[in-house]
């Protein structure tokens, strides 16, 4: 087909191309073009100014089947463009004469909530459409406010949403697209019993549902045979669980952590690193201790105020600090595609929180590097995570290849 958006599209102030090495999951695509989707001209301008030349292959696979409306189930690797997989499609079929909520797109944290919100907006710049962000920690009664004004795209953590509904503030009566991003984490037992109210009690029967994550546990099987209708399943996680970021660990001491850290800082092309903790304590005297050696670092938890996590978050977004130590609030789906080191300075209990924390580095088909500190005690942690993932995490050298994780 004639690409129709041609004559504005090479007008458009694009921003400059990345011509870093990519890996396959997301330059291995069918060669489709954003235009074969025969998306508005408008979405299509919020697109290209947004950077996005061509669809990633999930975004090839899940755009035409949201298009028409078909439930989805969609297994792809972080930092893939999942996000922009459900945003297009979601966006091209809002009507936006129609002052109601339209669709609800569900994530379990803050962070990834103003990010997609923000993806939306970017992307829906030129459609008129109204997205707003709502979130447990902040303020219910501005909540309420904007709600009486008009909103086409709710963007919202479960509980929020719940609260607002039970209210009678947030109508998702005319609700007919349901997104649930991070489903494995929506669909755990925190989270599943206010997944399910929102489904029965809320929104349409018909409502269409579109499930994406990178794992997909019990807990997701049992959500779709009992809300969804012959979902279109896609699953581009075979071979791509890990591709592109290379995996070392240093076996140490725990009293030598520190100083082992202090070494990789020194050794390492660094662009920015996240450096994962187990638990909010442990987060902050590491900052304090990596601050003391005379590295810039920030640090975030979840019993920190959400203002003060939105702008950690913001901050180091932007690059105002190199490191960043977190716990696992910071694992789902952020996507800052300047982290090329993630470093476990704790090594998770389980393989699907390494899963998560290492896929923060190697975003969008990049190269990353993924460092884990080993006590005798995660001895077994470690083997078990090679197992289940399929994956070889190797002893460190003494000198790590910049060209497998820097540009």
């Amino acid at each position: 087909m004639q690409n129709r958006g041609e004559d504005w599209r090479n007008q458009l102030q694009a921003p400059p191309r990345d011509n870093r090495l990519k890996t396959t999951d997301v330059t291995a695509t069918k060669g489709n073009s954003f235009e074969d989707y025969y998306l508005k001209r408008e979405l299509l301008m919020g697109i290209f100014e947004k950077g996005w030349e061509n669809p990633s292959p999930i975004q090839e696979e899940s755009i035409p089947v949201a298009l028409v409306g078909r439930d989805i189930l969609a297994r792809a690797k972080n930092g893939t463009g999942k996000t922009g997989a459900f945003t297009i499609p979601t966006l091209e079929r809002i009507d936006s004469k129609l002052e109601a909520i339209q669709a609800l797109l569900l994530v379990p944290t803050r962070e990834l909530a103003l990010q997609t919100a923000q993806v939306c907006k970017e992307l829906g710049k030129h459609l008129g459409i109204e997205v707003m962000v709502t979130t447990g920690g902040t303020s219910l009664k501005d909540d309420i406010m904007r709600l009486y004004s008009t909103v086409h795209v709710l963007v919202a953590t479960p509980g929020r949403v719940v609260d607002l509904a039970n209210k009678g503030v947030a109508d998702l009566s005319k609700c007919n697209i349901m997104v649930l991003d991070e489903a494995d984490k929506l669909l755990s037992h925190d989270f599943m019993p206010i997944c399910e109210e929102l489904v029965t009690k809320y929104m349409p029967r018909n409502c269409q549902k579109m499930l994406y994550s990178a794992t997909f546990p019990v807990t997701v099987a049992q959500f779709k045979d009992k809300y969804m209708r012959e979902p279109f399943e896609i699953n581009l996680m075979e071979e791509l669980t890990l591709k592109g970021i290379t995996q070392f660990y240093a076996y140490v001491e725990e009293k030598a952590k520190v100083h082992c850290l202090n070494t990789l800082f020194s050794k390492l092309q660094i662009n920015q690193s996240i450096i994962f903790c187990n638990s909010f304590n442990r987060v902050e005297l590491l900052a304090k201790k990596i601050t003391e050696l005379g590295y810039s670092c920030f640090y975030i938890h979840s019993k920190m105020q959400q203002a003060h996590r939105n702008r950690v978050f913001h901050d180091f977004r932007n690059g105002a600090c190199r490191n960043l130590v977190s716990s696992d609030l910071f694992t789902r789906g952020i996507d800052i595609q300047s982290v090329n080191v993630v470093i476990n300075f704790d090594f998770p209990k389980n393989s699907e929180t390494y899963l998560h924390r290492v896929g923060r580095s190697g975003r969008f088909g990049h190269l990353g590097l993924a460092i884990n500190l080993i006590t005798y005690d995660d001895r077994f942690n470690l083997y078990k995570v090679e197992q289940e993932l399929g994956t070889e995490i190797k002893p460190i050298p003494p000198a790590i290849d910049k060209g497998l994780y820097c540009a």
